[in-house]
């Protein structure tokens, strides 16, 4: 490991590792470089590779980081660091420790899906008679609370908020819930373990114990609960280095508090502060254009991103007629560049404030025969045959985890009506005992019709077998084809389908599910069902898609994302869309409820993802509910110094070279002959 590769300012973050250090790092300025140097140096000084904490927001990350340091140090020593998501590290400490809040330790984490069925059930119950609320509105607020980390007597609403009243209502029933069902959801993950760090002294010392030096990336994504678990697991030692750009914080919807980062030096006392401004991703033009925007923003860290590389070409704005211009625009300008061998497709991105402005380009690129990825819409764990495979694993491991147990009640169709299972609820209602209790018993329950009875009891011998097994065999995936099998959840998709390539698509889906924790068997060295599923319940939350997400990204062809989607990535060409005012800065951010702050920082997200080239645009006007209505180009065009922008008309560079004209025209004409001939 050679600390001379590394510029000066990355060789002072690497080399001081004592006490509090705020690493500000620039966009494209090296920081995993420089975080994975430092962890190599903390290593070559003689400090315990068990006693080092890293931290990451993504388990693509955290992999990322463990791959770089192996790299330096050596798997083996690689292997006994803690690299892992805030999330990840809560589970570890909530396997230890959750006891102590009144949980089993075989706890279940709930997905966005399972929270919102049982909201939705809690407010069918508490709302007034004709009042309807929306159950994942309910659902961020009290995630929300969480982040803040109030629990239920302590949440703090607004008394005329229709909306918030409901949510008060709502949440302490919505905690004995889980608590009954020994399941926790992914923001109590944050919540209790500070809350153990916090109230219990045992617990503290154990964890400040192991992690001597702790380091977090992306601290300015961080909320109140992980900066609070931060400050409780540094202890007296202080060796806490984080890195991140307050400038690049855009998360504010989910909790992030930029706060965090701004205030670290007044956090933690004596913090030694070093920058890194020196940008190795993007030219000259596109840096400037960048800073001038970002200057703007009143409540951050003074620092500026100075080029390496080349003047480049200037940052180019186009405005547009109308969105079909602006795609033409955006389209032609690709097939052009393809045309003259400048590009490869992958090398374009497509970047937009909201997901509802891809359409327009999806048609252009399509009419032009251009491929091209759309990155967001439906995940793998969102489809429904996959949460039916991982709701019958959940209740194999955790048979109070009524949510899933009543998703698999009658899948695949066994018999159970809704109302048998009204009566099954009302029996566990009354008898106070957990419906499982109340299925293994099912001759108990009045009403109940034989064969409804003899098929819980198939379903109950069923489950119990499986959890058996599950305890004791080696094959996890072996065994979850068996049960997939027996199931006969390719029948019952057929079935219910009644459409052969859709049933036979969704159950490749099912097959993916035995395949991921076929590779899950393959790399742990001691698999087991909780530890899959605990898995998949952080992957799902903490990356939505991310598989998928790697796979198109993969792809020869142009990319269609939204700002949110495009932090952390690079591309050689960018084409930032629709800047105008109602979406960057989008209207909610105009109104009081959002900071126009943050949305200039989204913007300037957008523009540091280019490399070679960066071009803006906006429309004149644009179609909304079927009428034309005129728009006006964002304010932040007018915050970038007009020297810095090459203005230029819509249609300006649009025309096909005349060798490919000529192709064109003479393809037409062919396929007009191939009409009239036998």
């Amino acid at each position: 490991m050679k600390l001379s590769s590394l510029n000066p300012e990355q060789r002072a973050a690497v080399e001081q590792t004592e006490g509090p250090v705020l690493i500000l790092a620039g966009a494209g300025s090296g920081k995993t470089r420089v975080i994975t140097f430092r962890i190599g140096y903390l290593l070559q000084r003689g400090v315990d590779a068990e006693n080092i904490l890293a931290v990451t927001f993504t388990n693509k990350a955290a992999k990322e980081m463990r791959e770089r340091v192996s790299g330096l140090v050596g798997s083996t020593a690689a292997s006994r660091m803690t690299i892992s998501t805030f999330h990840s590290l809560g589970v570890q400490i909530l396997r230890r420790e959750i006891t102590r809040l009144g949980f089993k330790k075989g706890f279940t984490i709930y997905g966005a899906a399972d929270q919102v069925r049982l909201i939705r059930d809690i407010v069918a119950r508490l709302a007034p008679q004709g009042e309807k609320y929306d159950a994942e509105r309910i659902l961020y607020l009290i995630s929300a609370a969480k982040n803040r980390l109030e629990e239920p007597d302590r949440f703090r609403f607004n008394p005329g908020d229709p909306y918030a009243r409901m949510a008060s209502e709502v949440y302490p029933e919505y905690q004995q819930a889980l608590k009954a069902f020994n399941a926790i959801d992914f923001d109590d993950i944050l919540m209790y373990s500070e809350k153990l760090l916090r109230e219990n002294g045992e617990a503290r010392t154990f964890f400040q114990e192991r992690f001597h030096y702790i380091m977090v990336d992306e601290y300015q994504d961080t909320n109140h609960a992980q900066y609070r678990i931060l400050q409780l697991l540094t202890g007296e030692r202080k060796n806490l280095c984080v890195v991140g750009d307050d400038d690049q914080s855009i998360y504010a919807w989910r909790g992030a508090n930029p706060g965090n980062i701004l205030d670290f030096d007044k956090d933690f006392p004596g913090a030694t502060v070093v920058k890194l401004e020196r940008n190795y991703r993007s030219t000259a033009a596109i840096l400037a254009t960048a800073n001038s925007l970002i200057a703007h923003n009143k409540k951050r860290k003074d620092k500026i991103l100075r080029p390496v590389g080349e003047q480049g070409e200037p940052v180019v704005h186009i405005n547009c007629e109308n969105e079909e211009e602006e795609a033409e625009q955006v389209a032609t300008t690709i097939r052009n560049a393809i045309y003259n061998r400048e590009a490869e497709y992958s090398d374009f991105a497509i970047l937009y404030r909201t997901n509802v402005q891809s359409r327009v380009f999806e048609e252009q690129l399509r009419y032009e025969d251009i491929p091209y990825v759309l990155i967001g819409g439906q995940q793998f764990f969102d489809r429904k045959e996959v949460k039916d495979v991982l709701a019958y694993l959940r209740v194999i491991l955790n048979r109070r985890d009524e949510v899933n147990l009543l998703r698999i009640l009658n899948y695949p169709r066994r018999g159970i009506g809704p109302t048998s299972a009204d009566k099954l609820i009302r029996a566990s209602a009354e008898r106070d005992c957990p419906l499982w209790d109340v299925l293994a018993d099912p001759s108990s329950v009045p009403g109940l019709e034989p064969r409804v009875s003899d098929a819980l009891s198939r379903f109950v011998y069923l489950l119990e077998s499986y959890r058996q097994r599950f305890r004791t065999s080696s094959g996890l995936a072996a065994l979850l084809r068996q049960l997939v099998t027996e199931l006969d959840i390719e029948g019952e998709l057929h079935r219910s389908l009644n459409d052969p390539d859709r049933a036979r698509k969704r159950m490749e889906h099912v097959e993916e599910v035995v395949n991921a924790m076929a590779n899950f068997e393959q790399r742990e060295t001691k698999p087991t069902l909780r530890a899959f599923l605990e898995k998949v319940s952080l992957l799902d939350e903490e990356e939505p898609g991310g598989n998928d997400k790697e796979k198109k990204l993969a792809q020869d062809a142009v990319v269609l994302m939204s700002l949110h989607s495009s932090k952390g990535l690079e591309f050689d060409h960018v084409f930032l869309v629709g800047v105008e005012e109602e979406f960057l800065p989008h209207t909610k951010s105009i109104s009081e409820t959002m900071d126009v702050d943050e949305e200039r920082r989204l913007c300037y997200v957008g523009i540091t993802r280019a490399r070679k080239s960066l071009t803006i645009s906006s429309c004149l006007e644009r179609r909304k509910f079927g009428k034309m209505l005129q728009r006006v180009p964002s304010r932040f065009l007018e915050e970038i110094s007009p020297d810095l922008l090459l203005q230029r008309e819509a249609g300006e560079g649009r025309d096909l070279p005349p060798e490919e004209e000529e192709k064109k025209a003479a393809d037409f004409f062919a396929g007009i002959h191939g009409l009239f001939d036998d």
